[in-house]
Order: C-alpha cells, then sequence, then structure tokens
C-alpha cells in the first residue's frame, strides 16, 4: 500500500468518549463481552494517567518517527494518538518535545506501542502516555508510513475513531460505531456491581451471592472435615 495521510475521520460524540474515560479501562472492558483489551505490557509512565479519547492512527517504520509529526496535523483537540510500527520496536518514539506539540494542539494522550524516552518530563508535564517500553534511544525521521488506517496495537484492533479508554489497569479499544450501546452497558454494570458491593459488605458470602455453591457441587467438589 502506498504511504499515505487521511485527513478526515469519522469521531464519535465527545461526550461519550469522556464518558467511558470516566469508567475506567476494567468496567469498559467487562461491559463490552471482555473484548477490545491491548495486552498487558502497555503501561501508563505514570499511575494517574488516564485516556477517553477518539484515536488518531500513526504507523511508523521502527525507530523513525516522521509520521508521529505528520500525524499531529491531522488530529483535532480531544483526539488520541495512536502510534505502531511496521515491525517490533522499543526505540524511544516520543518525548518531551513532541509533546509539547501535542499539548499545543489540544491532544488528549499518546498510546505508543514502541518506547518513550523524557519519562520524567513528561510525568511533570501530566501528559498521558501509554507504552510498550521506556528507552532513551533515539530515533530519525527519514521514511514515510500511514496516518489514519486501521492498525493493531497490542493485539487489539485499531480503527481511526475508535475510543480508546486508558487508566492504571491498561488501555481498551471501544469500536466508534459501539460507543454509546458500551455506555449503557457500563452503567447497567456499575448499577449491578453497587447491589453486590453492600451485599458483600453485609457479609453476604460470594458463594451463595454467585450461584457457586451448586456449581462447585456439580463439578464433583466435596466438603470434608479434614
Amino acid at each position: 500500500m502506498k504511504p499515505r495521510i487521511v485527513k478526515n475521520i469519522e469521531r464519535p460524540d465527545p461526550a461519550l468518549a469522556k464518558k467511558l474515560g470516566e469508567f475506567g479501562t476494567a468496567t469498559v472492558h467487562e461491559a463490552q463481552g471482555r473484548t477490545g483489551l491491548m495486552l498487558p505490557y502497555m503501561r501508563p509512565i505514570y499511575p494517574t494517567a488516564r485516556i477517553g479519547a477518539p484515536a488518531v492512527t500513526a504507523i511508523c517504520h521502527p525507530g523513525d518517527n516522521m509520521m508521529i509529526h505528520a500525524a499531529i496535523e491531522v488530529c483535532r483537540p480531544g483526539d488520541v494518538l495512536v502510534v505502531t510500527t511496521l515491525a517490533d520496536s522499543t526505540d524511544g518514539m516520543f518525548g518531551e518535545l513532541l509533546a509539547t506539540s501535542c499539548q499545543a494542539h489540544g491532544i488528549a494522550g499518546v498510546v505508543l506501542h514502541a518506547g518513550c524516552r523524557d519519562v520524567a518530563d513528561l510525568t511533570a508535564m501530566q501528559f498521558p502516555v501509554f507504552s510498550r517500553a521506556i528507552s532513551a534511544m533515539g530515533t530519525v525521521k527519514e521514511t514515510a508510513g500511514y496516518v489514519n488506517i486501521e492498525t493493531v496495537c497490542a493485539g487489539a484492533i485499531v480503527h481511526p475513531g475508535d475510543i480508546i479508554v486508558g487508566d492504571v489497569d491498561g488501555l481498551v479499544v471501544v469500536p466508534r460505531q459501539d460507543a454509546e450501546e458500551v455506555v449503557r452497558a457500563c452503567e447497567a454494570r456499575l448499577a449491578k456491581e453497587a447491589k453486590n458491593r453492600e451485599r458483600l459488605r453485609a457479609g453476604e458470602l460470594g458463594l451463595n451471592m454467585y450461584g457457586l455453591r451448586e456449581k462447585l457441587k456439580n463439578l464433583g467438589v466435596e466438603w470434608v472435615e479434614k
């Protein structure tokens, strides 16, 4: 495929993206049927980093961050930049200077399936970055790639405009067209959890509340005194 930059993409309702970000990764992942989760090596560079925003994708060559610069131009305020590479890379493709540019354009954060550098500076800036690795290894700007085409990031398919939810529990992708349904599912899940929490706080056993006692019996588990 010829290198290309797609300038215009469909984005979800910003209120839906914000709401999903507030629910957090674990709730969203469970509510949408345990799908869309990125692999657990993708970690926030500081524990309080959070993202709930539509994705602009950038596909780079390993050790070359030129397409990140190109992607910043087509991002809108509130977008999250999802960066992948055409082959495995842990080079430090994103740092303080690029974060400064991102902040100037209102970008909400970066998901980087490669390495991040200048972590102390980024933490001080409170700019949310989730990365595969932390590395001081620098990069070049020599090779063309792609912006705003479908990609795979840490095992999850990401289409431009999909919502990325991230926090200390990891990252999950919500397909743009499913956002409203997933919000409703998250609300229902939280309501159910609130009721269960009260029952557990009152001393009820999960064995009884979740019907596990009967399940153990059907699985052939025997209770013995010693």
